[in-house]
């Protein structure tokens, strides 16, 4: 009885196999999904509701295919929230292509504050890893309580730039205050404070 096992070295068969199986349009959902989820948590984690933002953040990729489709239309992924301590404060996003987004450059001079992010700094919510630490905003008065408290000004305080991922996923503002606070295997929790620059 012969033997009809077949051996394979791995090289090049895996990666063009599985490439082979997958189709773009799905892929591209698949991105879609992911940043749309990502974007639910960051409006929540802001302090921002969202109709139906529970039922958002548990749909399953394959419910989220059935809602928008495999090659989902920009429109249909646009998201309105509102702030919930200020509703008059609204969110607007807009899901578009980087070649879209080429009008960023002029975005500083509208009254309103507007954001972009790129689709692949939206695939993973980075506060969820878990090397990130945790951070909450200071309020106003707990910033002055703080600067009080120990005779300083905010510019003696950390730094932490306003370009910085964990800034912008926050939304974080020049002046604005953060309480970082993370575990260290010698001193236990150490809390930290950093000004966004």
């Amino acid at each position: 009885m012969a033997n009809n096992t077949a051996v394979h070295d791995g090289e090049g068969c895996g990666t063009a196999c599985i490439l082979s199986m997958v189709d773009n349009a799905s892929v591209e959902s698949r991105r879609y999904y992911l940043a749309r989820r990502t974007l639910m948590e960051m409006l929540r984690d802001r302090g921002y509701v969202v109709a139906n933002m529970e039922v958002e953040l548990r749909r399953s990729l394959a419910d989220f295919h059935e809602v928008f489709g495999d090659k989902p239309e920009a429109e249909r992924l646009r998201i309105i929230a509102c702030r919930a301590s200020d509703p008059s404060r609204k969110g607007d996003l807009n899901p578009a292509k980087q070649d879209e987004c080429s009008c960023s450059k002029g975005l500083d001079e509208y009254p309103v504050k507007v954001e972009t992010f790129p689709i692949t700094g939206l695939l993973f919510n980075i506060t969820k890893h878990f090397l990130a630490t945790k951070h909450e905003i200071l309020t106003p008065e707990d910033k002055e309580t703080l600067l009080k408290k120990h005779s300083i000004e905010d510019k003696q305080l950390p730094r932490m730039l306003e370009n910085d991922a964990i800034a912008k996923y926050y939304g974080l503002e020049k002046g604005q205050v953060v309480k970082v606070t993370h575990s260290s295997g010698v001193a236990g929790l150490v809390v930290t404070y950093r000004c966004v620059m």
